[in-house]
């Protein structure tokens, strides 16, 4: 007896369908079944399945259910998708999905997507990480009805100054801006991307004087990141930060400096 397909959870990318990786396109044209995250995965995704399979949007239903459905389609042989926005690796709520999987014995994988945050610096034509100014890149978010340790509060995070990227936060921008401040200054260049990657993108860019009164002008209130960095304004002040890879006076392995 051959042995039963693994369950594969599949990150979908931002919203294009274009922007989902080959791996994972060839895993939904040979899924018997999807069970898609209606409320963020675009349904025009599904246009990389076959007419025969059965998709089953999964907005409306628990972790039981879900993780019921994908065991039971398992066992009965089929080849199971899981398709969820972005990547899975942030805020993907895969883990408790996975905990269900392994304790019913049953096998999955899990193929990466783009991040918002990628589509986000796509959109831009924009680097989050630029020499002298900032190396590092945070993803996080802003504590709701989830709360997030005390060590991740915005302030403290705020205190590297370095690129922060806050997820599934947008409708409390005036206490994110009142929590950035001390750390960044009023100036400091903003970025929030409104369902990056769909035909109803937005893009709104300001400081953090200005960025919560632009987003409520705007219409934004949900599915949207916000993306501060004193990188966002290196062309348009002229900052000249460059990294080394390609300066002819630089050696590396692959090429000798002048």
């Amino acid at each position: 007896m051959e042995p039963l397909n693994p369950i594969i959870f599949v990150g979908a990318g931002p919203g294009d369908p274009e922007l989902i990786t080959v791996k994972g396109q060839k895993a939904l044209a040979e899924a018997d079944v999807i069970l898609y995250a209606g409320s963020l995965v675009s349904p025009t995704m599904l246009q990389w399945a076959r007419p025969e399979a059965e998709n089953i949007d999964t907005a409306s239903l628990d972790l039981r259910a879900i993780t019921g459905r994908m065991i039971q389609a398992h066992r009965a042989g089929k080849r199971v998708v899981r398709l969820q926005t972005g990547d899975l690796s942030l805020y993907s709520a895969m883990q408790e999905q996975v905990e269900e999987l392994d304790q019913a014995e049953v096998p999955y994988q899990v193929i990466p997507g783009v991040t918002a945050a990628s589509g986000v610096s796509a959109a831009l034509g924009q680097e989050f990480t630029l020499p002298e100014l900032t190396q590092t890149v945070i993803l996080t978010r802003a504590a709701g009805r989830t709360p997030v340790p005390a060590e991740e509060e915005l302030s403290k995070l705020a205190s590297h100054k370095a690129t922060m990227v806050i997820y599934l936060s947008v409708q409390m921008i005036d206490s994110l801006v009142e929590k950035l401040i001390p750390a960044y200054g009023p100036e400091a260049p903003v970025v929030v991307g409104y369902r990056i990657s769909w035909p109803d993108e937005k893009i709104v860019q300001g400081s953090l004087a200005t960025i919560a009164e632009q987003v409520r002008q705007a219409g934004i209130n949900r599915q949207a990141v916000i993306v501060v960095s004193p990188a966002l304004a290196a062309r348009q002040q002229h900052l000249g930060k460059r990294s080394k890879l390609y300066d002819s006076q630089f050696s590396h392995g692959y090429r000798e400096g002048q």
